[in-house]
């Protein structure tokens, strides 16, 4: 609390010199501007009397000294008002980040006062447990790894380095669940201790132990070593593609052609596209398909709930990089992945409707899961950023277990789609639910702020049973990896500043379930495809005359013949509009016929 006070005073005089600055900036814009206009009143006075006096009737010699003199006046003037805009320029930057800096400044006062009353709430907490642990018989080695514990969490938000230090880890509130803090707990205390502090989580912290064996095994380094030992693989698939185009995009000629025409016949040229279809981009999902497998061997439902989280959070990681748009399916269009040889699943994809766009797809696995899904996608523009938003529900059932959870994809938003860089942000909440256990997990995807201290695409939860006890806090970011953390025990802390009570987790050392497989090499030419994604389109033999990999324009830009794609991929759009037309003349006849 004396800390606190003693910055107070420092806060307010930074604040206050900053307004000093901003005034005194101020003051010198006004000076500049009276300067500019007695600077020009004065020139323009000058070279009138210069052209009065250049009009009398003086000898030549005179009268081309007083022509120099009158140039040498006009260059001055023209040099002081550039000299008077650069400095009023260079003003009005100054002024607008001085705004920023202002505001920065003000968020970082409330963060670290916000910080400062969740760990002085939190010692108060662990002191008062201490005490009671010290007054009840019995229990002196359960207080003594309670109290390293609380001094370990104390210490570290100071920066002091211990080994209690580095096991703590804080996390943040989420904004719409349940706000929480975990404290990673000394496992050792707590094999110890037979206290009721320790027994009061159903689950003991010796069943993380025996569970290490399959979260250990959960993260592989490679797609290509993610394969089982009874499943190899019996094709070699290819590693690369050819390598993108340098084609420049005129967006003017683009939106010049499209003035008078309806949305819905406008061609979009190829350039926005990836090569792959949006059924094989559902495909790709299944890149992590072996955090499945791993939760089938899970015997706890709770467990394997966490396998599942973590696995809805994988299928966002490829698009960190891939802003491309991928190509719209035809109606009717199906995709088939057939990988029970080498990876133990089968996929398939159609589209089952164009106005509007909607998907059903299909996977089976022999390692003893099923996951089927329907997916609409619908997009709102909002001038900067573009809003995409996936309806439907996605399904997951286990063979052995009869568990079956659902869930649905979080909102993806486009920034920067008409001046800048484009990059995707992921946003919004999953709440995945086993519908035969009741278990549920409540994933908080946070979305990107510029003032927020927190690490980019960050991604937080907690997995619960029927009776909302939490068992694990997940943890990690969408583009990288994802943790979980068992938890031990659980108590009520103080009051966040926006009225939410936060809970306290005491976890054990968290388990890295997932991380992402490395980019191949030169994938930033190859629109950023990972291993799995440049296999999805390559030819293969026996597949339906519907298959996607058949798109002639999609080979085409594949290829790296872009021109002719485009042609293509116009001539295949008119041509589903002509084949939608017929049908709705069709039925409307038939409706006449009807009546």
């Amino acid at each position: 609390a004396d800390d606190s006070g003693d910055e107070e005073p420092a806060s307010q005089s930074d604040k206050s010199e900053l307004h000093g600055t901003l005034k005194n900036l101020s003051s010198k814009l006004e000076d500049l501007s009276t300067c500019n206009d007695l600077i020009a009143k004065h020139g323009a006075a000058l070279q009138r009397s210069l052209s009065e006096l250049e009009n009398l009737k003086l000898p030549a010699e005179s009268g081309e000294k007083i022509k120099a003199v009158n140039e040498r006046a006009t260059l001055f003037r023209i040099t002081s008002n550039a000299m008077i805009n650069a400095c009023r320029d260079f003003l009005d930057l100054a002024e607008t980040h001085s705004r920023k800096w202002q505001r920065a400044l003000q968020y970082e006062r409330e963060q670290r006062i916000r910080l400062e009353e969740t760990i002085e709430q939190l010692a108060k907490q662990h002191n008062s447990l201490e005490r009671a642990c010290r007054g009840a018989p019995g229990l002196s080695s359960s207080s003594t790894g309670i109290t390293s514990t609380a001094k370990g969490s104390v210490q570290s938000a100071k920066g002091e380095a211990s080994d209690e230090d580095e096991e703590t880890e804080y996390f943040d509130a989420m904004e719409d669940a349940p706000a929480f803090i975990t404290v990673t707990a000394d496992p050792k205390h707590h094999r110890r201790s037979g206290s009721n502090v320790s027994g009061a989580s159903e689950g003991h912290p010796e069943d993380w132990n025996l569970e290490d064996s399959v979260f250990e095994s959960s993260n592989q380094s490679s797609y290509n070593e993610s394969t089982g030992k009874d499943l190899l693989p019996k094709k070699r698939r290819r590693t690369r593609i050819p390598d993108k185009p340098n084609y420049s995009l005129n967006l003017w000629s683009i939106m010049k052609n499209c003035i008078g025409k309806e949305l819905s016949k406008i061609p979009m040229p190829v350039n926005f596209n990836e090569p792959l279809s949006m059924l094989q981009r559902l495909t790709e999902d299944l890149e992590y398909h072996e955090l499945l497998d791993k939760a089938v061997k899970c015997e706890s439902s709770t467990e394997q709930m966490c396998f599942v989280a973590a696995f809805s959070v994988s299928s966002y990681s490829t698009t960190v990089h891939r802003t491309a748009k991928p190509f719209n399916p035809l109606l009717g269009e199906t995709y088939e992945l057939d990988r029970l040889e080498e990876l133990g699943f089968r996929s398939l994809c159609e589209q089952v409707s164009h106005h509007p766009p909607a998907a059903a797809h299909h996977v089976y696995s022999r390692r003893g899961w099923t996951l089927w899904q329907e997916i609409t996608i619908a997009s709102k523009f909002r001038g900067k950023y573009l809003s995409i938003m996936p309806l439907g529900a996605i399904h997951l059932e286990f063979h052995s277990s009869g568990n079956h959870y659902v869930w649905r994809k979080v909102t993806s938003t486009v920034h920067n789609i008409i001046v800048g860089k484009l990059w995707i942000d992921q946003s919004g909440e999953i709440e995945i639910v086993n519908h035969k256990s009741k278990d549920k997990c409540q994933l908080k995807f946070t979305p990107y702020s510029y003032f927020s201290r927190d690490i980019p695409r960050k991604v937080t939860g907690v997995v619960s049973d029927a009776d909302g006890k939490a068992h694990y806090v997940m943890s990690g970011t969408w583009d990288e990896k994802m943790e979980c953390s068992k938890i031990v025990q659980s108590s009520h802390g103080s009051t966040s500043t926006e009225g939410k009570q936060k809970t306290v987790y005491q976890t054990l050392s968290p388990k890295v379930l997932w991380k992402k497989y490395p980019l191949p090499e030169n994938a930033e030419n190859m629109y950023f495809f990972s291993d799995l994604a440049l296999t999805l389109n390559e030819p293969e033999e026996r597949v339906a005359p519907t298959d996607s990999r058949l798109r002639p324009d999609q080979r085409l830009m594949e290829s790296g013949r872009w021109d002719e794609a485009n042609v293509e991929k116009q001539r295949l759009e008119e041509k589903q509009r002509a084949v939608r037309r017929r049908r709705e003349a069709e039925a409307v006849e038939a409706l006449e016929e009807g009546e």
